[in-house]
């Protein structure tokens, strides 16, 4: 297993993209001064010992050296040692929906990034807990089978899109279906459903799902995200214009929270219904209500021991700034030699 045990350096990396950003700008507001002057193939002239690539190759082995720093400064380690563990806590698995409604703006920068970002942070703050992760649209699949991996399933998390499920529509039954049959087979243990959703275009019956799932202990926690006065659904055409989702009669679709619905199948389903608000969606509230449940305990595998693995991108990070260092921004004599060769001859051939 690899990970990275000072993860709030990454921040950092905003900072090479501004760098290069004011380079660019620098750059041209030189390169318009310059022309002020006079020709710029007379400039050259002037001084033709410069040489543009180099100049351009120190940057970029200084920007990437700066990249190794930064990596190297988040500790990469590598797990070694996996080691059989019992742990208490509670099974826990979230349905997502990925239908295209979730690309409303309505939450910046669209309702399906805040919801992963949201649950990021949930992720963050488990300790013993099982979690798994599934999305759903038309159809429902499991992208994280439950698992105490929470690195595993925050990357899984980042990959989710609108587009990993091509039948569209919602399906928030079927998901809930899908959810208790992914808990383990351990009656003992306290199963719950997260369930992120508008709530909108559902195909079956959602309520009476999160009804025959609560017969079998498992409850349902609701979190409704969107607008109710209605919102319209980006889309990008081929071209990566960006559009507005239509019906076939040519009216930009709308779509709206639909809390009534959301909060039938939270009731039927023995949980609670939250609308989502702030940077955590409302989920620190579903997880204080968690974490009354009963715990059982469970065996899990988990790495105990992590090598450092940072000093390989310190010495890149070195490497590159002695190459650095020892690049001139001037041209090589040997290629100034070539270029003196080709002006006599181009001379030759002028007379």
């Amino acid at each position: 297993m690899f990970r990275f045990a000072n993860t709030d350096f990454f921040w950092l990396y905003w900072l090479i993209g501004l760098s290069v950003f004011l380079y660019a700008i620098a750059f041209y507001l030189k390169k318009n001064s310059l022309r002020k002057f006079g020709n710029t193939d007379l400039l050259k002239q002037l001084y033709p010992q410069i040489s543009f690539f180099k100049r351009f190759l120190r940057i970029v082995l200084i920007t990437t050296a700066l990249a190794m720093i930064i990596l190297t400064a988040t500790r990469p380690q590598l797990g070694t040692k996996l080691q059989e563990m019992k742990r208490e806590g509670v099974e826990i698995i979230i349905s997502l929906d990925v239908s295209n409604s979730m690309l409303a703006e309505d939450f910046q920068p669209n309702r399906l990034e805040r919801a992963k970002q949201a649950i990021f942070r949930m992720t963050d703050k488990l300790m013993n807990d099982k979690i798994g992760l599934i999305v759903f649209a038309g159809d429902a699949f499991v992208q994280v089978p439950l698992t105490t991996d929470y690195t595993i399933t925050k990357m899984m998390t980042a990959n989710v899109s609108t587009d990993i499920i091509p039948v569209q529509g919602t399906a928030i039954g079927r998901a809930i279906a899908l959810a208790e049959n992914s808990f383990s087979t351990v009656e003992e243990s306290s199963k719950v459903i997260i369930l992120i959703s508008d709530g909108e275009n559902h195909e079956d019956d959602p309520v009476e799902q999160a009804r025959k799932t609560a017969e079998k202990g498992i409850i349902t926690h609701v979190v409704g995200i969107g607008d109710t006065r209605g919102t319209p659904i980006p889309l990008r055409d081929r071209s990566g214009q960006k559009r507005f989702l239509t019906d076939p009669d040519g009216n930009v679709v709308m779509t709206r929270l639909d809390e009534n619905t959301l909060r039938q199948i939270a009731s039927a389903g023995g949980g609670v219904y939250v609308r989502a608000s702030g940077s955590d969606f409302g989920l620190s509230s579903i997880l204080d209500n968690i974490s009354e449940l009963e715990k059982s305990e469970f065996e899990a595998q988990i790495f105990t021991d992590f090598e450092e693995r940072f000093q390989y991108f310190a010495g890149l990070a070195l490497l590159l700034l002695l190459i650095e260092f020892f690049v001139s921004e001037r041209k090589s004599s040997f290629l100034n030699r070539i270029a003196l060769f080709n002006n006599h001859e181009k001379k030759k051939n002028e007379f």
